[in-house]
């Protein structure tokens, strides 16, 4: 079956309130500088336990460890929903449907909280599987997501596209063999995602479908 792995956070949603908020939140309980929320929007994306040794001074575990907690606490009381879904997804994932792929989820957020923001945003009947990290670290990696979501559905998949915003959205794909489609209205530069490798960059939701299906024919 045609299947195409997407991305949350600056894909289907712009989640920068909430996680901006957590952040902040966090580098306060732990008396850290707190950066301008200009200079905060590269969070968007990486792994928390990659992001917070960037801003921490003290980037021992213990340290990380405690700002992924309270950023966990502020995330899952108020960050959650604070975001919004960008214009037209909700339609492009509706000709995906219509087309007869399948759509699975795939983000570097853990799966507990991915389900819940698909959900709460009326996205939840369109994907057939929800794939995330698992708050232990597990998965952080997307391109080890991406392998144990191939290894899940093993001859199920005939062709395959992941669909990001980031530069490691389409790294991770390479390392699979899977073709890329990069989207601009995200967090990632036309830059990023070109020298990530994406095959093709999108620049509107409505145009996502014949992107995919461009990569998808090879």
């Amino acid at each position: 079956m045609r299947t195409a792995l997407v991305d949350l956070d600056g894909t289907l949603t712009d989640p920068a309130d909430g996680i901006i908020g957590g952040f902040e939140f966090a580098l306060r309980r732990l008396g850290a500088p707190v950066p301008a929320r200009p200079e905060l929007t590269w969070v968007i994306g990486p792994p928390l336990r990659k992001a917070f040794p960037k801003l921490l001074p003290d980037t021992d575990d213990e340290h990380v460890e405690a700002a992924v907690a309270a950023y966990r606490e502020y995330y899952s009381a108020t960050g959650i929903f604070e975001a919004s879904v960008y214009a037209g997804i909700p339609e492009a994932l509706e000709t995906f449907r219509s087309a007869g792929w399948r759509l699975l989820l795939c983000t570097a957020k853990p799966r507990v909280f991915a389900g819940p923001v698909l959900d709460h945003f009326g996205l939840a009947d369109d994907f057939d599987e929800v794939y995330g990290s698992e708050l232990d670290g597990r998965f952080d990696d997307k391109g080890e997501l991406i392998g144990h979501i191939l290894a899940q559905h093993r001859g199920a998949i005939t062709e395959v596209v992941m669909i990001g915003d980031r530069g490691s959205d389409m790294t991770a794909a390479s390392r699979n063999a899977v073709g890329g489609v990069g989207v601009t209205w995200g967090y990632g530069s036309i830059d990023e995602l070109r020298d990530a490798g994406a095959g093709h960059l999108c620049h509107a939701p409505g145009d996502l479908y014949a992107a995919v299906d461009t990569i998808a024919r090879g």
